[in-house]
């Protein structure tokens, strides 16, 4: 997680919301890391949690990633809790918990429904204060900046 808050905390550089993601093998190895890039690349696709699975399946050459886990530093939202579903990664570990648009157990509960084949583990709440400090200095300088 600690991993996942570095990348986030670079994220802000190009306007975007800080988070990040990294994807760690069986293994324990780091098989990708990312931060949040809509802003800087105008994808509304490109949440941290999307372009570390992406790299992830490239860096081992397919698309299922049985056995990994995926770290975030935000509750991912159901975009992302599907790709990480349709990923087969085994297990999810987020830091805050996002009660406007969550979707592994805020408002939506996408990745345990008993309706879809893959239900990864999910371990919330870790490093929570630190992931939740990053968001809202950021988002208090982003009102600070609309109000001047």
């Amino acid at each position: 997680m600690r991993m996942a808050l570095a990348e986030a905390e670079h994220a802000p550089l190009t306007g975007d919301v800080p988070v990040g993601a990294v994807v760690l093998g069986p293994d324990g190895s780091v098989l990708s890391r990312a931060r949040n890039e809509r802003e800087a690349t105008g994808d509304p696709t490109a949440h941290a949690e999307v372009l570390a699975i992406r790299r992830a399946a490239a860096e081992v050459g397919q698309w299922r990633l049985s056995g990994c886990t995926l770290a975030v530093t935000l509750e991912p939202c159901t975009m992302c809790a599907g790709a990480l579903v349709l990923a087969r990664i085994s297990r999810v570990v987020f830091g805050a918990w996002e009660p406007k648009t969550g979707a592994v157990g805020s408002l939506w509960d996408v990745v345990r429904d008993r309706r879809l084949n893959h239900r990864p583990e999910v371990v919330s709440g870790v490093l929570a204060a630190e992931s939740t400090r990053l968001l809202e200095e950021f988002f208090r300088g982003q009102r600070g900046a609309a109000g001047t």
